[in-house]
């Protein structure tokens, strides 16, 4: 299709191109590296845009690359109109914007709007001002208990470890009031409740929009409004770090959240083409996570009930059925998901044999290391699984190669603010996070042309490497090209499924007539003689499904 063609149907209307989409998650100091520094940036991006189109990819989506200190990977933001100079220039955003889209590909980049770094102007000022100005009221700023302030406001602990509060010194010299920070103490938590907050993110949205952009992602979309009076709260120490195992979190999923993305709806919807948002919103329950997406909201919200679910028939076929039922009970489509940069790659964590919190990462001290062929099979299962399912899909950077997680980093290299806050006791995000590898034979594998990595990339590696993969016809890269090319030529992406009974350690439905069937068991399971397949997750002879395999195929 001629360029103008594919920027013609980019903007068309009405398409509700989010519905369907595959979207491909870019963490961008990891994908690939121009300058040669050993940090990825968007020329880097720019240079690898045709290995997505081959790839048939429909969108990208980019981790954050606004300037920023990087105390948090570029999540700790001080200038939400500007790129990092790590990254580039917005020159080479616009160029990097315009030949995604000169390919057919859509650009959506993160938003960070419930905390900024602490370098950010308006923290600046904060400081320098005194209690009860309007600077301080633009983040969440409060005394301290005690006699003479000396204690935090409230109990509450850090998604990072260690206390969720920061006192700082005034002005004068003195010891002075406590900040918020959710994350880490170099991310002050902005207060939504001020309408100076609200109008600065409505003109940062209009900024990005204005430039292109096809939509945001919305970095912790539950927790930009706080529980009134700010009660103490204990979290459970066996739910994930970011609240998604817990009811009634008062830092979580807070009902005045829901404003906010109206008003931001109203926003997207005077641009052409469908911009879109969707939500990182972490509760408890998929009927909860579809509030954020009813008609005037958010247009997705990332499915982690589904992400976070286990290696087990039973409860994958609960999650998948609930999941349909509870977005499409508020017209929405449900979105899938397997990896992103804050949790272990499902080509391991679907083997771990240990539980795993959300953030906690796995390293050389790890108990319950998955077997990593098993971990692979199960994780290309999982795939053929997912992109099969109506509604969109999102994959991870890597994932496509069967990567899985870099668990040998040593710890003089670890850079997740996880590790550090916690003294080691968790080894964080790292492991998920490792620059990938394109050529097997090149400095730090294509990554760059110079051997710089910013995280070491494990040796083992070179068996995953791009080049490697797509001369092999059962490679990983290869089954994601052919189940993404189908999904296209049958539309999988839209309709519904029907279930389909072939025993209870299996995943069986239909969508029109293509069958679709997982094993979770161990034994082979026997899918009848007039199977003709389409795509099989790991290559096998005959019409018995081996375990730890999906496949896709016809009757008669």
């Amino acid at each position: 299709m001629a360029q103008l063609e594919q920027l013609e149907q980019l903007a068309a209307p009405g398409s509700q191109w989010w519905r369907s989409a595959v979207i491909y998650q870019i963490y961008p100091r990891s994908f690939a590296d121009a300058s040669g520094d050993g940090i990825g940036d968007l020329p880097g991006i720019t240079s690898r845009l045709d290995a997505l189109k081959q790839l048939g990819v429909d969108a990208i989506w980019l981790s954050p690359f606004m300037t920023s200190p990087q105390k948090d990977a570029g999540y700790d933001v001080a200038d939400y109109r500007d790129v990092d100079p790590l990254f580039g220039t917005l020159a080479d955003f616009d160029e990097m914007l315009a030949q995604a889209h000169a390919r057919g590909i859509r650009v959506i980049v993160d938003l960070v709007p419930n905390h900024s770094s602490d370098q950010h102007v308006w923290f600046q000022q904060a400081l320098k001002a005194a209690p009860g100005s309007p600077e301080r009221a633009r983040y969440i700023f409060r005394d301290g208990k005690g006699e003479n302030g000396e204690l935090p406001p409230n109990n509450w602990e850090s998604v990072f470890g260690g206390g969720m509060w920061q006192r700082i010194t005034e002005a004068d010299g003195t010891p002075g009031q406590w900040y918020l920070h959710i994350f880490d103490v170099s991310q002050p938590d902005f207060d939504w409740n001020n309408e100076e907050v609200r109008e600065e993110f409505r003109s940062i949205l209009r900024f990005w929009l204005d430039r292109g952009v096809d939509g945001f992602r919305v970095d912790v979309a539950h927790g930009m409004i706080k529980a009134a009076g700010l009660p103490d709260y204990v979290p459970d120490p066996e739910a994930g770090s970011m609240g998604g195992g817990e009811e009634n979190v008062p830092y979580w999923g807070q009902d005045g959240v829901h404003e906010i993305y109206r008003d931001w709806h109203r926003l997207l919807a005077e641009y052409d083409g469908d911009r879109a948002l969707c939500g990182e919103a972490w509760l408890p329950t998929l009927k909860k996570t579809a509030l954020w997406v009813r008609p005037d909201e958010m247009h997705q919200t990332f499915n982690f009930g589904y992400l976070m679910t286990p290696w087990d028939a039973e409860r994958l076929r609960d999650v998948i059925r609930e999941s349909l039922d509870d977005f499409g009970a508020v017209g929405a489509p449900s979105t899938w998901v397997l990896s992103n940069h804050d949790v272990v790659r499902h080509a391991s964590r679907l083997a771990l044999t240990a539980d795993n919190p959300q953030g906690e990462g796995i390293g050389p001290k790890s108990k319950g290391k998955p077997d990593p062929v098993v971990g692979l099979s199960r994780g290309r299962a999982a795939t053929t699984v997912m992109l099969s399912l109506p509604g969109s899909a999102y994959l991870y950077q890597g994932e496509e190669l069967g990567l899985p997680e870099a668990m040998e980093i040593p710890d003089e290299f670890r850079q997740d603010p996880t590790w550090f806050r916690t003294n080691g006791e968790r080894y964080g995000r790292d492991g998920c996070r490792v620059p990938i590898p394109w050529d097997a034979d090149a400095p730090a594998y294509g990554f760059n042309d110079t051997g710089a990595s910013w995280l070491p990339q494990p040796a083992e590696w070179a068996r995953f490497a791009r080049d490697v993969e797509e001369d092999d016809a059962t490679s990983t890269l290869n089954l994601y090209k052919t189940l993404i090319r189908l999904r296209r030529e049958h539309a999988l992406g839209s309709g519904s499924l029907v279930w389909e009974d072939a025993g209870e350690d299996a995943v069986a439905f239909r969508r029109g007539d293509i069958h679709v069937v997982a094993n979770l068991g161990t034994a082979p399971l026997e899918l009848g003689d007039d199977a003709t397949f389409l795509v099989q997750s790991a290559p096998f002879a005959g019409t018995a499904l081996p375990p730890d395999t999906a496949a896709w195929f016809t009757r008669g």
